[in-house]
């Protein structure tokens, strides 16, 4: 019995390793692991937990990142190694390679279903807000889309940037402002500069002669289509009236 307490006084002595009660926590899905990036985007601190990815933002210190994600997601955070695959899938999820699992615990139902949307957006392509809030049932929701958008906790990889106003304005961004949306944009190969000129003109859609199809401008049936070929639209029942149907793809009307 002397032993025995003995024993325990020495333990009451021991002291656990710096970091250890976070570890045991992150463990414990009480707090997420971060690590820092090297992406094409930039040094980029990305959160993570047995779910997915829970955050990821361009940062100037490590400090920073930490107090906006207990603010933001008010959980705790710690510094870890990450998983092997981690750094391979942010690549992919850039390249437009949908590998990453994500973790919006804490989201509306609603935020959910705008971000899961965004998801589908191809990289290189754009939609407005209104093709989204249609998209998920609530085509009264522009608003709302674009609030849920601004306040994504994941972007760079849940790709809100592919999100433009319904004049095809390219509008703000949570992740960096409207320059740093534009720099994304170009990376992915978006004509910024003909989508901007056609906006400017009013057109929303373009058609292909040939197939009788009209799409959003940056689909990808328009890749490889001549100048000639096109026609331009300034909105969905012109379209129609000219004997125009909705992409299948891109969908930038109800079939």
């Amino acid at each position: 019995m002397a032993t025995v307490m003995i024993d325990l006084k020495r333990l009451g002595d021991v002291r656990a390793p710096a970091g250890f009660a976070e570890r045991v926590l992150a463990s414990a899905g009480v707090a997420d692991s971060y690590a820092t990036f090297e992406t094409v985007l930039g040094r980029v601190y990305v959160a993570w937990n047995p779910l997915g990815v829970s955050a990821a933002m361009r940062a100037a210190s490590a400090a920073e990142f930490e107090a906006w994600f207990r603010r933001e997601i008010g959980r705790g955070l710690v510094r870890a190694k990450p998983p092997a695959s981690l750094a391979a899938k942010i690549q992919d999820q850039l390249d437009g390679k949908r590998r990453m699992k994500f973790d919006l615990r804490g989201l509306t139902p609603f935020s959910q279903a705008v971000l899961q949307k965004t998801l589908t957006i191809p990289r290189g392509q754009v939609r407005p807000y209104g093709w989204v809030a249609r998209e998920i049932g609530h085509p009264a929701a522009v608003r709302a889309v674009g609030t849920a958008l601004a306040n994504n906790p994941i972007p760079y990889f849940i790709p809100c940037h592919r999100v433009i106003r319904s004049d095809g304005v390219i509008g703000n961004y949570g992740g960096g402002g409207p320059e740093a949306k534009k720099s994304i944009l170009n990376l992915e190969g978006v004509q910024l500069k003909r989508l901007q000129d056609l906006a400017s003109s009013g057109v929303r859609y373009e058609g292909v002669k040939s197939t009788k199809i009209f799409c959003f401008p940056t689909c990808y049936h328009g890749r490889h289509v001549r100048e000639e070929n096109f026609v331009y639209f300034h909105d969905e029942s012109e379209a129609r009236r000219a004997g125009y149907r909705p992409c299948k793809d891109c969908r930038p009307a109800v079939a």
